[in-house]
């Protein structure tokens, strides 16, 4: 406890080793300008005295006292050697109050990476409760968050890894769509890294960097029935085995069986569905799980099917999407392999529309994806939560355009890292 009002005027602005020289107040902010006390420093080139050549004063937005805004004002003292050794001059620095080449004071840079990475605020609330610049804070927050990114502790050996893409953002005047990789730890639910674009050469270089025990320590490779993402796990990580998600495989026969019975309307209407017409009429029954279909609606998606299917192609890509749904009723993989590569041929039959074809030949190019998930129990529904809570990000940002914007907030806001790190480290 302090009767000094000096002593007590630094303890409230709480930094070390400095001296208040001035508060003022002005219609926007709190000014409160400093100076640094210590000893004088020595030429760095030949270890001599050096002289104050000149004093800058510096801004940096600070944190809010007392419900107003604080701009610290720092005179910072440049330093010239007194024996003209001919080193250059050097300007004074000091970690505890900013970060060289940050515009936020060191304090203020850490608590913006809490509130945009952690919490998943807006750079533009934050910069305007700080009174800073949109890029000056986000310049903290990346040189705070990568260091937290960087940290190899982050996460360790990985069973199961998933890999899924999303959109980022669409750029242009084409609006052209502009995509991501995200590599999820299945098992942990933890956002590994984000790579750009949604083909194989993102994924492929991150796993390249990552030690070989690490990627021999993989057992499952979850994905959805990507050709790309397929050739990533088949190159990088061939001990694997590929998982096909569930999820994906039931809605790629709900699509084939929408697309059917499109093409079917069009055919015999000769026009698209309308609220009349039977088949548009079944369209939400169709897509309804056999088991959840009371008698009522069975009945009645039978009734629309005779009345608006004359060939009967819709009723088979109807059975057929439900004998997809009951590949995974068992948990046996021989059975399932069995069962899925006579379901594929038998889609091939010369009665059945183009879309069974189709769905058909996809079934036998991943039966031995689809059947690993009754050995493993392995799904891609991790990585779609990631991207669910990278989608939030993305939404309060109205898009980022910044690919290494949108990796840094995407890893701080569900790459796990350890924030009690925070306090400790060096921006970068």
């Amino acid at each position: 406890m302090s009767s000094d009002p000096t002593r007590m005027c630094e303890l409230l602005v709480g930094l070390p080793d400095v001296n208040v020289l001035e508060v003022t107040e002005t219609d926007d902010a709190l000014r409160v300008k400093i100076e640094t006390r210590g000893d004088r420093p020595t030429c760095r080139d030949c270890g001599g005295l050096v002289k104050v050549k000149d004093r800058d004063e510096v801004e940096y937005a600070d944190l809010p006292c007392f419900g107003r805004r604080s701009v610290l004002v720092w005179r910072k003292i440049r330093w010239a050697c007194v024996a003209g050794c001919g080193a250059r001059s050097f300007t004074e620095t000091a970690a505890a109050i900013a970060a060289p080449r940050q515009r936020l004071t060191d304090r203020a840079g850490r608590w913006a990476t809490v509130q945009v990475g952690r919490r998943g605020r807006p750079v533009s609330d934050v910069a305007g409760e700080l009174g800073a610049g949109w890029d000056a804070v986000m310049d903290a927050v990346a040189g705070y968050g990568q260091v937290l990114i960087d940290d190899p502790d982050r996460f360790t050996d990985v069973e199961a890894i998933g890999l899924d893409e999303t959109l980022r953002c669409k750029t242009g005047r084409w609006k052209t769509q502009q995509w991501s990789t995200q590599i999820v730890d299945v098992g942990a639910g933890q956002l590994l890294d984000v790579a750009e674009g949604r083909n194989a050469a993102g994924p492929c270089e991150w796993f390249a960097e990552q030690p070989p025990q690490w990627r021999d320590g993989i057992r499952w490779a979850a994905l959805d029935l990507s050709g790309p993402y397929r050739k990533v796990f088949d190159t990088m990580l061939p001990v694997a085995q590929q998982v096909a998600d569930p999820f994906h495989v039931t809605k790629l026969a709900g699509t084939r069986l929408d697309e059917c019975r499109r093409r079917v309307q069009n055919e015999t209407m000769g026009h698209r569905g309308r609220k009349d017409d039977p088949l548009y009429r079944c369209r939400r029954l169709l897509t309804k799980a056999d088991e959840r279909l009371d008698e009522r609606g069975r009945t009645r998606l039978l009734g629309l099917l005779d009345a608006g299917d004359p060939r009967g192609e819709v009723k088979t890509m109807w059975h057929a999407k439900e004998v997809v749904r009951s590949i995974y009723s068992h948990r046996d993989p021989v059975l399932a392999l069995e069962f899925v590569t006579r379901l594929g041929h038998d889609l091939q039959d010369e009665d059945h529309p183009v879309e069974a074809h189709q769905l058909g030949r996809t079934l036998l190019r991943w039966r031995h994806q689809i059947c690993a998930w009754h050995a493993s129990g392995v799904t891609n529904g991790p990585t779609e939560a990631i991207n669910n809570l990278i989608k939030r990000v993305k939404r309060v940002a109205f898009g980022i355009v910044n690919h290494r914007n949108y990796r840094i907030r995407a890893l701080l806001y569900a790459g796990k890292p350890n924030w009690d790190l925070l306090p400790t480290i060096e921006p970068r």
